[in-house]
């Protein structure tokens, strides 16, 4: 199957299915001699984990991550980075009643469709659980980012119809000690208890429920990006839309930006302050730190919007392999809401697109 490699330089390539033995994942091009926090790469993984809260999937797996090559005394060697996760916790039985049925909007009709061969269980590579191994090498692409000061940013910034407010934005650190504070992982506390009580009472009616994650890049060097078909934001969007449930994407002012004027929209440039380095700053972002396709300098702001989980506990017309009707119940343990969980994987994403620009723009000029 194509399709299972991600990035240029920084390139990395994902296996594995919900329920086999193991997910992992391969990074090529990592430079060598990066310092590898063991623990920061399991802590990002247990944000993405499943069985972790009351709104979230109750399949316990612990995601402990096992790193097979790649890295020696604590240090990256320059070669590629082999990981693996132990899959401990399957349930194939859940999923025998989809073995010749599909469930509406899923992966099952498509997959068979294309392949002429499914792995019913629990959707095999369609499956989110492919997500783990994204984390475990955005955690890597993290800790490179963080040689050059980069940092990233999401939090859930609605449920539904619950939105929180703007943020301010000054300190990320303390707003990832507010968003950690709480199982949805809202950085606006207030909207977190409507969220969770929103996502319990739709989890207890068996149906499923969307949202979005809003994410900020900091310190993004200016020039990361290529013109045409490899500019920034268009890598970015390929990647959030490449995680499981993601139905949109924008960045900047985004769809609201076509409402408004050019000199509304026109980020004017102002003389920087006495402590930031770079000379060009702009008075509004609504480029979203992005122009041209290249990074500006200013923070990269977008948002990723999720749909409901397609599996459901209600009884929902369907058809079999042979065209017949039929009907379908999802069964076992399955997400009401995906992004408490998927805050992990957009920053992982869009740690593994920073890191590889940042790499090819290391060779761009003398």
């Amino acid at each position: 199957m194509a399709g299972n490699s991600f990035g240029q330089l920084f390139r990395v390539t994902t296996f594995g299915e919900s329920h086999g033995e193991a997910i992992g994942v391969i990074i090529d091009g990592c430079p060598s001699n990066l310092e590898v926090d063991l623990e920061f790469i399991q802590s990002e993984l247990d944000k993405r984990k499943p069985g972790q809260s009351k709104i979230t999937t109750q399949r316990k797996e612990s995601d402990t991550v096992k790193i097979l090559s790649g890295i020696f005394e604590g240090k990256t060697t320059g070669t590629p980075i082999a990981m693996i996760i132990p899959n401990e916790d399957q349930r194939s039985k859940d999923y025998s009643h989809i073995k010749d049925a599909y469930r509406p909007s899923h992966a099952d009709y498509t997959y068979d469709a294309k392949y002429g061969h499914r792995d019913h269980r629990g959707g095999g590579r369609s499956s989110a659980r492919e997500t783990a191994a994204r984390v475990a090498s955005g955690a890597i692409a993290k800790l490179l980012l963080k040689q050059a000061g980069i940092e990233i940013f999401a939090h859930v910034s609605s449920v539904g119809q619950i939105d929180s407010p703007n943020l301010d934005l000054g300190s990320l650190s303390e707003l990832l000690e507010v968003r950690e504070s709480n199982i949805v992982r809202c950085a606006d506390p207030a909207t977190a208890n409507q969220m969770i009580e929103l996502i319990d009472s739709i989890r207890k009616e068996g149906d499923t429920v969307g949202g979005k994650i809003s994410c900020v890049i900091r310190n993004c060097p200016v020039g990361l990006g290529d013109p045409v078909f490899d500019k920034l934001h268009a890598d970015l969007g390929k990647a959030m839309l490449s995680i499981n449930a993601v139905h949109g994407f924008d960045y900047g002012s985004g769809f609201s930006g076509s409402e408004m004027r050019g000199s509304e929209h026109n980020d004017l440039f102002v003389p920087p302050g006495s402590n930031n380095e770079n000379k060009f700053q702009t008075l509004t972002n609504f480029s979203g730190g992005i122009q041209g396709g290249i990074s500006n300098g200013m923070d990269i702001t977008f948002r990723v919007a999720f749909k409901p989980v397609a599996t459901i506990m209600q009884n929902q017309d369907s058809l079999d392999s042979s065209g017949n009707a039929a009907s379908v119940q999802g069964k076992g343990r399955h997400d009401p809401c995906v992004v408490p969980r998927a805050v992990a994987i957009v920053e992982s994403m869009a740690a593994l697109v920073l890191a590889d620009h940042w790499l090819r723009n290391r060779v761009t000029r003398l």
